[in-house]
């Protein structure tokens, strides 16, 4: 029997994401989801956990696409930019991945920047669950050693494996969409950097599960795509990773590009036909505290 995580990301990002999320896991498929600690919207996460105690919860580590918790000169090899509304990460991934081939990402501060996040959410009184990374900036291997160390020294003992399966990348590949061809294209060269995560899983001890679903058609996630992935879905335990969420004006002002497409995904989490898909399927759904 396949196993599937179904995670929502971005949990603490607006009260608009936050709603969709307890509403994809109250009426949908969603056990999982990831906080941000460093958004506008954390404050509503524990008071939302506290309706709905089976929701578990991860940190979703920001490394990109932020303002850091730690004060910059902690964390100097990660700032992207300095201007009158303070420091921020780089904007990508991409911008990271270059800083870390050029070896100007120093991994203590990353290890400084992760520590600092769990912590917040930890002194919210949270339960951690697991880690992942924001834009899975963990795919990188100098992230994913400062990510592991310090979940571990946290007490946390799973994370997101970040790499997309070969099946699941062909069930979804949209011949006529250039994005497609190009988030296709970036999950498979990718998946070269897998066994390092894999052997630096192992040797802190972390559980993880058989890979991530849905990276590559992220904000192109739509019924038949969401259907496709569930049907190819071979034996083994899996995570869907997933982005609900209200297109409201809070969301419009937030620096995400993903919009429209979080009100489709909450759509389709919370569809009848969706858990009777995953029911015919014989698809347990489970969290990553039953690793």
């Amino acid at each position: 029997m396949p196993r599937l995580i179904v995670n929502a990301d971005d949990f603490g990002m607006t009260s608009g994401v936050n709603r969709a999320i307890v509403e994809s896991h109250r009426s949908g498929i969603v056990t999982s989801a990831t906080v941000m600690a460093n958004e506008h919207a954390v404050a509503e996460v524990k008071s939302l956990l506290a309706e709905f105690p089976g929701l578990a919860t991860g940190c979703h580590v920001v490394l990109v696409d932020g303002i850091p918790l730690s004060p910059a000169a902690n964390v100097e090899s990660l700032i992207g930019s300095r201007n009158g509304n303070g420091v921020r990460f780089r904007p990508n991934i991409t911008q990271l991945a270059i800083a870390a081939a050029a070896g100007r990402l120093k991994e203590k501060d990353a290890h400084a920047e992760a520590g600092a996040q769990i912590e917040r959410l930890q002194s919210m009184g949270l339960s951690l669950s697991h880690v992942d990374c924001h834009m899975h900036s963990h795919i990188l291997p100098a992230v994913t050693r400062a990510v592991l160390k310090a979940a571990r020294e946290h007490g946390i003992s799973a994370v997101r494996n970040p790499f997309e399966p070969g099946w699941a990348v062909a069930a979804t590949h949209k011949f006529s969409s250039p994005r497609s061809w190009n988030r296709s294209a970036q999950v498979t060269l990718l998946r070269a950097l897998q066994p390092k995560f894999v052997e630096v899983v192992r040797r802190h001890g972390m559980k993880t599960t058989d890979g991530t679903i849905g990276i590559a058609v992220t904000g192109l996630l739509d019924r038949e795509l969401l259907h496709k992935l569930i049907e190819a879905m071979p034996e083994g335990t899996w995570e869907l990773v997933t982005h609900p969420g209200y297109n409201d004006t809070d969301l419009a002002n937030a620096t995400t590009s993903l919009k429209q497409s979080r009100a489709v995904e909450l759509a389709l989490l919370t569809s009848a036909e969706t858990r009777e898909l995953l029911n015919r399927r014989g698809i347990r759904l489970i969290n990553f505290r039953e690793l």
